[in-house]
Parts: C-alpha cells; sequence; structure tokens
C-alpha cells in the first residue's frame, strides 16, 4: 500500500507520483553513508568556523594592545620634543654658575644667586616630569649615554673612564633626550 505523504496517485490514469521535494524513501531517511558524510562536512565547517572566530578576536585583542601600548608611549614621551628645547637654556644656566666669583661684586653676587635660584626652579621642573641629568664624571664610559669626543691619558683616571664631561646629557622616562659630552682616559702608552 503506498505511503500517502510521498505518493499521491492519480486515479484516472492509475500512475502513482511522488511528492515535490521529496527523493526516495530510502535516500534521506535512512542511508547512513550519506547521513555520515553530511555531519562530517558540517563538523568541518564548523571547525574552520572556530578556527576563523579564534583569529579573528585575538587579531583584536593584539591591536587593542597595540593601541594600549602605543597611547602609553605618547604620554610618557609627550614632552621629548619640549624637553629637548630647554636644555640649552639649562646648559647656559650651568656655564653662567660656573664663573669664577671670587672677584665678584655684590651685584655681580646677586645674579649668581638669582641663576642659582633658576636652576633650582628648572631642576624640579626637570624632576616633576621626570627628566634626569647625566652627569658622569668619573664613571665608566657607557656608549648608550656618553659621547667621546676625545681620549687623553690621565694618571688620576682609569682607562675607559671618563675625565672631563663638556656637557651634561639627560634622559627623559629612561629614554635618551641627549648624550653627556665627554673627555675619557685612555691606557698609557
Amino acid at each position: 500500500m503506498p505511503d500517502h505523504d510521498t505518493v499521491a496517485g492519480d486515479k484516472e490514469t492509475g500512475v502513482e507520483t511522488q511528492a515535490p521535494g521529496r527523493e526516495g524513501p530510502q535516500a534521506a531517511a535512512g542511508d547512513p553513508a550519506v547521513l555520515a558524510a553530511e555531519l562530517e562536512k558540517a563538523r568541518a565547517e564548523l571547525a574552520e568556523s572556530r578556527e576563523r572566530l579564534l583569529r579573528v578576536a585575538a587579531d583584536a585583542e593584539n591591536s587593542r594592545r597595540r593601541a594600549e601600548q602605543d597611547a602609553a608611549t605618547a604620554r610618557k614621551f609627550a614632552l621629548e620634543r619640549f624637553a629637548t628645547e630647554l636644555l640649552p637654556v639649562r646648559d647656559s644656566l650651568d656655564r653662567a654658575r660656573a664663573v669664577d666669583r671670587s672677584t665678584a661684586s655684590a651685584a655681580t653676587e646677586a645674579l649668581f644667586a638669582g641663576v642659582d635660584l633658576t636652576l633650582q626652579l628648572l631642576d624640579a621642573a626637570f624632576e616633576k616630569f621626570a627628566i634626569t641629568v647625566i652627569d658622569p664624571a668619573g664613571a665608566r664610559f657607557n656608549p648608550d649615554h656618553h659621547q667621546a669626543l676625545s681620549m687623553v691619558e690621565s694618571q688620576d683616571v682609569p682607562a675607559n673612564h671618563i675625565v672631563e664631561v663638556v656637557q651634561k646629557g639627560f634622559l627623559l622616562n629612561d629614554r635618551l633626550l641627549r648624550p653627556a659630552l665627554v673627555v675619557v682616559a685612555k691606557p698609557k702608552s
């Protein structure tokens, strides 16, 4: 007896026809090989989708981290250009302070006191914004923070140590703004 859901009969001709969209009752309903292939295909697509989702999530996380690092670096070193412009001002004040005071008059002594106070204010501002002075007199030469102008033989200073600081260097948050210009002791010939 024919299944009334899948087969309809034409009473006049006596020919049985299948309902549209249905293949044989065996093909879709019970062929384990077809079902297993479809299941395996769906599993593969799911695994591929998961893999793509994980990659996209990892890329998004990496981009977020990079953006945070870039913003933190920009905040940390935003003053670099401004600080570099202030360094010659400090150098000039240091040179004014280094003048021999032994023959100074009262007016000149007042000028020196003003220079000292100005340097103290400038140093306080530098400290507030993490600008530190590199004054390596007597220290071992470090090419990361010092620039050697020349080498001289010295009996008082060991070889590869700094004999004289020509110009102090500066760091901004441990990043070199300007190396210290130095004269380095060389080994005796």
